[in-house]
């Protein structure tokens, strides 16, 4: 299958899921009506606790399929360092990539892999989940152009096309940047182009897009012959989000903390193996591809490369959160009207 199709098609699970959030958010709030009693995961987790050395299990969902930023899960579970904390962990693929925060807040899963501006708007919609770790620290979904196109910065997409993915936080972005740069956001021609981010860009359909990572369509582009810059939204007004983010909801917090500290202490030796030997964090990785998704060895080696230095917390130990940075998003999202009513940013957030 050619690369640019097969990539677009997974890529549509992520960028589906995302523009779901406000449906889910009303679905989630029936399924929590009707679960009553019903613990999801916490039988399992009382029966696999009940004997004494028994390892304690837990249930985590990615937020898209199998792929170079999800190494160091690999490394934590294929190096023993789960075992290590009395854990035994599930890595589930979620059939939606939305599948992961609903299923988090109605506790039907431990822990899920999700966006920090989709933690801030579904708690303003009383979804009780929050964040215990920032995994990737700063934006992976940059605004793409073609490499040959001239356009240098947000400002000089005035008066052009832009595509980008049914989802308005993606919208909101794209204006905020080119607004910052002094365009005018009113002549911007944003076109949603649903899930053919990577068509709508080869074929001059648009003259730029967003929802793009780059650690993901900008490779693939490039190795399509399809060569496209990155234009940063932090330098252009954007809030420096965590792209990804570890969530549980807030009844399995309140049960299982310790759980979640035993955990944190085993994914940190991951990320640790994989920053000190990426060739074979990666490797791990690749040995457990899902056969649905095959991963390009070539692509996901470049992907690690671009993630590890964004995943890297400085002096603060892997997965910390300032309240710095989620007082920022909560501002910015709800100056854009992508959250509504009274969202206290403190409680979204819980380092362990």
């Amino acid at each position: 299958m050619n690369l640019l199709r097969h990539y677009s098609k997974l890529s549509s699970r992520r960028l589906r899921g995302a523009g779901l959030l406000m449906l889910l958010i009303c679905l989630l709030a029936a399924v929590s009506g009707c679960s009553g009693n019903n613990q999801g995961t916490g039988e399992a987790k009382t029966a696999a606790s009940g004997s004494s050395g028994q390892l304690r299990e837990l249930s985590v969902m990615l937020d898209w399929y199998p792929n170079a930023v999800h190494s160091f899960l690999y490394a934590a579970q294929e190096k023993g360092y789960f075992k290590e904390e009395g854990l035994e962990v599930e890595l589930q693929m979620p059939a939606d990539s939305n599948d992961a925060l609903k299923l988090a807040a109605a506790g039907k899963i431990d822990l899920a892999l999700t966006y920090q501006p989709q933690v801030l708007m579904a708690r303003s919609e009383q979804i009780p989940v929050v964040s215990l770790a920032a995994l990737v620290r700063h934006p992976l979904n940059h605004l793409l152009v073609p490499a040959d196109s001239g356009i240098t910065a947000p400002g000089d997409l005035a008066g052009k096309t832009a595509g980008y993915s049914s989802i308005p936080l993606y919208e909101a972005m794209l204006r905020t940047m080119v607004e910052h740069d002094g365009g005018d956001p009113q002549s911007l021609n944003m076109v949603d182009v649903g899930f053919d981010l990577i068509p709508a860009i080869t074929t001059g359909r648009v003259d730029a897009i967003i929802g793009g990572f780059i650690n993901h369509e900008q490779l693939i582009l490039a190795k399509e012959q399809h060569p496209v810059t990155s234009i940063d939204p932090t330098a252009f007004g954007v809030p420096d989000y965590y792209e990804l983010v570890l969530v549980a909801g807030e009844e399995n917090l309140k049960e299982s903390r310790a759980d979640y500290s035993r955990f944190m202490n085993a994914v940190r030796k991951g990320q640790q193996f994989v920053q000190e030997h990426p060739e074979e964090g990666l490797q791990i990785l690749l040995d457990h591809e899902d056969s649905t998704a095959p991963l390009d060895p070539q692509i996901e080696r470049q992907s690690l490369d671009i993630l590890l230095p964004l995943m890297d917390a400085g002096d603060q130990p892997f997965g910390y959160q300032s309240p710095e940075s989620w007082s920022r998003v909560a501002d910015w999202l709800s100056g854009n009207g992508l959250i509504s009513g009274e969202t206290n940013s403190d409680e979204a957030f819980e380092n362990l």
